[in-house]
């Protein structure tokens, strides 16, 4: 199956990048210079893919502080390139000197294209977007890097929603290649295809799809996690999880991400009343990888391994649940975990969301982790 599937993935990468009723002929909007809001580490990254082809960035903060700080981290990226071999110091000054750095939101005036890069907050965003609005020029795209928020509201609080859509980039979004596009209801053909063609020159893999929460990768992710989740309230060990999904092929299972993330994203200790296992752990101070015990407790090397009192906490919180604790197959636990990915997809397919099951893997294979010699989770399942 293997000559077979790798066949299928390079193919549906080919095809992503066509959008279905929208042909050649179809002019596109001239990107000369991009606007970022946001210097944090996903705009800093962002504008990174930008400056490697040689387009100007004007990145947008709130405060000095943390303007300079991501700045000096665009500079750092740059530099460790330089130091093997990657680049020379005069494409670091080159690639630099094509960025600028500032407080005043009205110097994104010029830009042809400006991706809002802030906290996913729906207001935050629909507030930034209505400033953006009266700022902006004519004909400029405007694009949220949203990862699930919905991008018809986000256009809602312009007064041109045709300019607007989505451009996800993954973590870090200078090396990561997937590029989630994501089609509003009102967002224009031309909008549409420049976004693509724009994806292609800065050397990412663009899939198009419509609005719907967590779009295709979080949406058929947060199915899997709920699964996962699930499987805990049955005694399995979150290493039994991970392992399954790593012997399948994935680089790193769901509880491994969720330590390295960090357990606490999202936790408030004034709020937390200990109602899920996370809110458990986080109360005891295990907070993932970056305080050396999370779902895992962690080496100074960050070598893991499995923990006693993770397992104690599990077992003791399935009893005061009214659960039973079952020993789980692995073949169980990775059916348990890839079937409602499966039906999640049927389910995008059949509202339209995706055009076709090869960008669904294109999607998976480029940006979640799975096994690339699988073709995908569409084509694993036999979904074509």
């Amino acid at each position: 199956m293997t000559d077979a599937a790798l066949a299928h993935i390079a193919a549906a990468e080919r095809k992503a990048a066509e959008v279905e009723g929208i042909g050649p002929d179809m002019p596109t909007r001239p990107i000369h210079k991009v606007g970022v809001i946001g210097a944090g580490t996903m705009g800093g990254g962002i504008a990174m893919n930008f400056l490697n082809v040689g387009i100007p960035v004007t990145i947008v903060e709130r405060e000095q502080a943390a303007l300079d700080r991501g700045l000096k981290v665009i500079r750092a990226n740059y530099e460790r390139s330089a130091s093997r071999g990657k680049l020379t110091a005069a494409d670091v000054e080159t690639r630099m000197g094509l960025l600028t750095g500032t407080l005043v939101f009205e110097d994104l005036a010029s830009a042809d294209l400006v991706i809002e890069a802030i906290f996913e907050n729906m207001d935050l965003k629909k507030e930034t977007f209505a400033r953006l609005d009266k700022v902006a020029k004519a004909g400029a795209i405007l694009a949220s890097n949203t990862s699930y928020l919905d991008v018809n509201e986000i256009a809602s609080a312009t007064t041109r929603p045709a300019d607007v859509l989505g451009m996800h980039f993954f973590s870090p979004a200078n090396v990561m290649k997937l590029l989630e596009v994501v089609r509003g209801a009102k967002t224009a053909p031309d909008v549409l295809k420049t976004a693509m063609e724009i994806g292609v020159k800065i050397a990412k893999l663009p899939v198009v799809f419509g609005v719907c929460p967590g779009f295709i990768g979080n949406r058929m992710l947060s199915a899997r996690q709920s699964q996962a989740n699930a499987l805990l309230l049955e005694g399995a060990m979150p290493w039994e999880v991970d392992r399954a999904l790593t012997d399948f092929g994935f680089p790193m299972g769901p509880f491994q991400m969720s330590d390295l993330a960090g357990l606490d994203i999202g936790w408030s200790k004034e709020t937390s009343k200990g109602e899920t296992l996370r809110d458990r752990l986080c109360e005891m101070d295990r907070r993932g990888q970056k305080n050396g015990r999370g779902f895992y407790d962690y080496g100074e090397d960050r070598s893991r391994t499995p923990s006693p009192v993770v397992e104690q906490l599990i077992r003791d919180f399935v009893k005061e649940k009214g659960g039973v604790v079952r020993e789980h197959t692995q073949d169980e636990i990775l059916q348990r975990l890839l079937q409602p990915m499966v039906e999640e997809g049927k389910k995008i397919l059949a509202e339209g969301i995706a055009q076709r099951p090869g960008d669904i893997d294109a999607v998976w294979v480029n940006g979640y982790g799975w096994p690339r010699a699988t073709g995908g989770v569409m084509y694993w399942a036999g979904v074509r």
